[in-house]
């Protein structure tokens, strides 16, 4: 299959590396160019492009970007992608931390929701809460006892059911986390955020979010 990652940090990082060990066609992309990723595409076999050739042809984007620079993404990010590509953005609001305020997830937009208008394109969100060396170290078989599992949550059941796939390949169980508009349920701050457990623990998880956010994720 064919996947474009936007995003060289940790978790895209990782996402290639495992991808590419799968057997996929990866394009990778960041925003200083391909030639500080020739060390990853030698690693990994990835090719590294231009964010705005990402996702030419995939079937699989995976938008992998700190929220303060997803506006800055190229515009039409997504119109050279497959028909029916599944859009997964991975990001989290953390306005103390690194992103600054943002007025609309603020005011209580889920961040993707807002990732998805700044893209003009429906996204699944996943992996978000998941650390960077679990994508690379704790894959286990399906039906393996005590599965990590990780939440999904989209509007478009197709494009959902294509992220949930490629988790369970990586070596995941996945848990239905419901529409964007309840993707808060796994912001970060929210119990599932950081969570390592199985789907039953997950599904806890979710259940036990607030959606008032806490300060410290507060601008």
């Amino acid at each position: 299959m064919k996947i474009g990652i936007i995003g060289a940090g940790n978790i895209g990082g990782n996402l290639a590396r495992r991808l590419t060990a799968l057997g996929h066609e990866v394009s990778i992309a960041n925003s200083r160019g391909p030639q500080t990723l020739s060390a990853l595409a030698e690693e990994t076999g990835a090719t590294a492009v231009n964010a705005s050739e990402a996702a030419r042809g995939a079937r699989i984007v995976v938008v992998t970007v700190p929220l303060k620079a997803v506006p800055d993404l190229p515009t039409g990010l997504i119109d050279g992608a497959a028909d029916g590509a599944a859009v997964i953005d991975t990001g989290n609001y953390y306005p103390q931390q690194r992103d600054g305020r943002i007025a609309e997830i603020e005011d209580g937009k889920p961040e993707s929701r807002w990732t998805e208008e700044q893209i003009g394109h429906p996204v699944i969100k996943a992996f978000n809460g998941t650390y960077a060396q679990d994508i690379l170290s704790n894959g286990l078989p399906k039906g393996s006892p005590g599965r990590q599992a990780l939440p999904v949550a989209g509007d478009d059941a197709a494009a959902k059911q294509v992220v949930r796939d490629l988790i369970d390949e990586l070596g995941f169980d996945t848990v239905d986390a419901g529409g964007l508009d309840e993707s808060w349920r796994q912001q970060p701050g929210t119990p599932v955020y950081g969570h390592q457990g199985d789907v039953e623990a997950v599904r806890k998880a979710l259940a036990e979010a607030s959606p008032e956010r806490t300060a410290e994720w507060r601008a």
